[in-house]
């Protein structure tokens, strides 16, 4: 896996580096300090997976920023990490097609948690979005309230299996599936996984 990290604090970077070779001791990580030097690395870089991207550099507003870095990406995943945790910014930015959006000030565990369940392909969205905003727990639509993750995770509970055997199946660490269970639990507003199931089969999810 090949990964871009574009933001303008150097130990930030660093940080984030070491937490990604952490998570997966073979990625690739290259590094830009502005939105400028991000579009240019992606020029030369055609077989990237993801571009992790800060919303506050200097030689760009984000919203511009974002655009191209999508226009000339296509396929590649971007993901935002940002000290904003503006709600109604972190939904645009959503709206918009970024594939996930991890906010600075997480702990430490949750950061690596989130960024372990991003680079496995799931999608984090800060947990107080899940819970306030209905366009991300809208209870008519499976594909609203779920991640594709959480819905793999809802069919495994569903079937009665533990945390260990989701892990197995699913390929990652059972840290990584609690992060997923919790997650669940917020967006069908429940307490345990017992009602997630109950509740998800009264609202037609499984």
């Amino acid at each position: 896996m090949k990964i871009l990290i574009a933001d303008d604090h150097a130990l930030f970077r660093d940080e984030l580096s070491s937490r990604l070779e952490k998570i997966n001791p073979d990625v690739v990580l290259m590094q830009a300090s502005s939105f400028s030097q991000a579009l240019k690395i992606l020029e030369k870089e055609v077989d990237l997976d993801m571009i992790i991207v800060d919303l506050d550099m200097p030689d760009m507003q984000w919203e511009e920023g974002i655009k191209i870095l999508k226009q000339k990406s296509d396929e590649i995943n971007i993901i935002v990490i940002s000290a904003s945790e503006d709600m109604r910014q972190i939904r645009k930015i959503l709206q918009s097609g970024i594939k996930g959006y991890i906010p600075k000030r997480l702990e430490s565990q949750t950061m690596h948690n989130a960024l372990k369940l991003i680079v496995e392909g799931g999608i984090y969205i800060p947990p107080a979005l899940v819970e306030n905003n209905s366009e991300f727990s809208n209870n008519n639509r499976r594909s609203k309230t779920l991640t594709n993750r959480q819905s793999q995770v809802l069919d495994l509970i569903a079937e009665g299996k533990s945390n260990k055997q989701i892990a197995y199946e699913m390929g990652v660490s059972e840290a990584t599936v609690k992060l997923h269970i919790n997650a669940l639990l917020r967006s069908l507003k429940v307490n345990n996984r017992t009602q997630a199931v109950i509740t998800a089969q009264k609202m037609g999810l499984i």
